[in-house]
């Protein structure tokens, strides 16, 4: 996000704050807030008034200061997040919204849309959706026509562009919401009668997923514990969205597992230069904090599972795997294995990403090779 963009949503949102608490905001509020001469602020209210977003309620007096408020108390943004991955020739959109029924609405129309989507799925207030690069025309409306669609995304100097049609709700997001969530580095919008289209954009980030298995012991620790303070420690690191945490259910039949021989992976988007960097921090948490020597890290770029790396997943699952056929597969794959036995769980763990909750906790259920989201 540019500077400057990133500068007016600081200031909107706390104007916005001190309207909702005090029923107004002077500059020396906001100067005093954010650590800013008053004359940079003020340049700031001036610029804000002009877009409409800040209104003039009183003029200075004598001593007394200007008040102004902002226009609006709604929310400034139901969208909390919106970033990219890149795998090849397809995208992954993340969408993560303050409202799962906002949520839920988006997934309905998208889906029903269709356009350059091949899957959208929804998991809480976290929308996922599966993208070709290139441009597939949605027609916008009233029901029984989707609402919102996305026509095209594209690829240009690092960036992800996401072109938009939509009416109604959506369209409100598309031109005063969405430039306020976090991972949006420009929107740019025009009208063509009721149909507002536009164009969000992004970084294309890499999809990274990180596999860990055999972290605990019969009395202490749990690896599902570990994967989640893992993922909190790296979404503080520069450059890197956290996207979400998954436990699988591997071989219950094995010698001496704990709690049935779950492992567990987690998924990050990062800036493609941190790749390294992320990598080795995870590497280094893991071993400090995990309770077992034998602990394992599996770590593999992008969102798209090789049928043989799935196939690698489902043998984990009914049989015994050596260390060396590990090895062997994240040879093959592009995977790293870090530490003792667990990495051979670890691995099945990356190799099993993606697929539904109901799968990955049952091992019973069979792992299809060839599955990929559904739309």
């Amino acid at each position: 996000m540019s500077r400057v963009l990133e500068r007016r949503k600081q200031y909107l949102r706390l104007m916005r704050q001190v309207t909702l608490e005090a029923g107004y905001f002077t500059v020396t509020d906001i100067a005093e807030a954010t650590d800013t001469p008053r004359s940079t602020v003020q340049d700031w209210v001036n610029r804000l008034i002009e877009e409409g977003c800040v209104v003039l309620t009183e003029e200075q007096r004598g001593r007394h200061p200007a008040r102004y408020a902002a226009s609006s108390a709604m929310p400034e943004s139901a969208c909390r997040r919106v970033f990219t991955t890149i795998d090849g020739d397809q995208v992954e959109i993340y969408h993560e919204c303050m409202s799962g029924g906002c949520a839920a609405f988006c997934e309905f129309h998208h889906a029903r849309a269709g356009g350059a989507l091949r899957s959208v799925h929804r998991d809480g207030t976290l929308l996922r959706e599966r993208a070709f690069l290139g441009r597939r025309d949605v027609a916008v409306g009233l029901d029984p026509a989707p609402a919102v669609g996305i026509a095209g995304v594209l690829h240009e100097d690092g960036y992800i562009h996401q072109h938009i049609r939509c009416i109604g709700g959506p369209a409100y997001s598309l031109t005063d919401m969405l430039s306020l969530a976090e991972g949006v580095c420009g929107v740019t919008v025009h009208r063509e009668g009721a149909v507002v289209e536009g164009e969000v954009i992004t970084q294309a980030l890499a999809y990274v997923a990180i596999g860990i298995d055999d972290t605990d012991t019969g009395t202490e620790g749990a690896t599902f514990a570990l994967a989640l303070a893992l993922l909190q420690h790296l979404a503080n690191l520069e450059g890197v969205m956290p996207i979400g945490h998954r436990v699988a259910m591997l071989n219950p039949r094995l010698e001496n597992p704990t709690a049935g021989n779950s492992c567990s992976y987690i998924e990050l988007a990062v800036e493609p230069g941190q790749v390294p960097r992320v990598e080795e921090a995870a590497v280094r948490f893991v071993a400090d904090e995990a309770a077992s020597p034998e602990w394992g890290v599996a770590v593999r770029q992008g969102f798209r599972v090789p049928r043989d790396l799935r196939a690698y997943g489902r043998s984990v699952r009914e049989s015994v795997v050596t260390r060396d056929a590990a090895d062997a597969t994240a040879e093959r794959f592009g995977a790293r294995l870090y530490g003792g036995r667990g990495a051979i769980g670890a691995l099945a763990a990356v190799a099993l990403v993606g697929l539904p909750h109901d799968v990955l906790l049952d091992p019973k259920r069979d792992v299809c090779i060839g599955w990929e989201p559904a739309g």
